[in-house]
């Protein structure tokens, strides 16, 4: 029998080429979005359903878990993909968007997950692959509360790997960063244009936009399809592995963040977005 796998967030970016590379593959796919009404590219067919499934909505995560169960037996894999990030300095983000930062990233990931660990229990088998970030490892300025929510998942995942890990299920953690071929940017954008900005930051955003735009010139060509052969090798190659970094334009920063001295790194970052006054 063809395994399965129910992917969070299709509707663009990583997880509808995740949903296609596992589709590919020959597995049965639990494509789900918000809004699969508006699907044009991803076709329900035997082994692709196309489901709802909002993470900031309780019912409907356990009618997609169940209607994937009915459909095709198991669910071998979960992908917790869904999310988004807020852009801008904190002090000019509202309590209510970092809410909904948190309830997206993390609550809706950990909905997700609790849904489908009866199943997993009951196999005595599978993975929960969660997708992180770059800035689930280092963090950045004008993604405080983006940072502070995949860094959250990683302490989430770490720690329930261990308890999943006897069972045995698997716990995976995917950190890419740098792809441009997703729609993350254009919503970061659309959340930042409803801010009002405060004068003190100026210098600061003028230096920090600088900045960003320098490294998104250096950045490689990683595309969102190379993401997701990762995710897919992560989550069928077997092992007990934890953390697997996607895309090798963040693997300075990573390696700085892991393998320097707390000085030296906070050194370097600090160096790099002081505003020049």
């Amino acid at each position: 029998m063809s395994k399965t796998v129910l992917v969070t967030g299709c509707s663009s970016g990583f997880g509808r080429d995740i949903a296609k590379v596992f589709a590919a593959e020959g597995w049965n796919v639990a494509a789900t979005m918000r809004t699969p009404e508006q699907e044009t590219e991803l076709h329900a067919s035997d082994r692709m359903s196309v489901t709802r499934l909002d993470v900031q909505d309780r019912v409907s995560i356990d009618v997609a878990v169940a209607s994937t169960l009915a459909r095709f037996g198991s669910i071998d894999v979960l992908i917790n993909n869904a999310g988004f990030g807020l852009f801008g300095v904190f002090e000019e983000t509202t309590r209510e968007k970092i809410h909904e930062q948190f309830e997206v990233n993390v609550f809706g990931m950990m909905d997700v997950t609790r849904a489908v660990l009866p199943a997993l229990r009951k196999q005595r088998y599978g993975v929960v692959l969660n997708v992180s970030s770059g800035a689930g490892v280092f963090t950045l300025p004008m993604l405080s509360a983006y940072c502070a929510s995949k860094f959250a998942l990683e302490g989430f995942s770490e720690a329930l790997s261990y308890e999943l890990l006897p069972l045995g299920i698997r716990v995976k953690i995917v950190e890419p960063g740098g792809v441009t071929s997703t729609r993350f940017g254009e919503r970061s954008g659309k959340e930042a244009s409803h801010r009002e900005p405060i004068a003190d930051y100026a210098p600061f955003v003028e230096g920090a936009a600088q900045v960003f735009a320098d490294l998104r010139a250096a950045r490689g060509l990683a595309t969102s399809e190379e993401v997701a052969r990762v995710v897919f090798e992560a989550a069928t190659d077997g092992t007990d592995r934890l953390r697997y970094l996607a895309t090798k334009d963040i693997a300075p920063l990573v390696e700085a963040r892991r393998q320097t001295s707390e000085e030296a790194y906070i050194e370097m970052m600090r160096s790099r977005f002081s505003p020049k006054m």
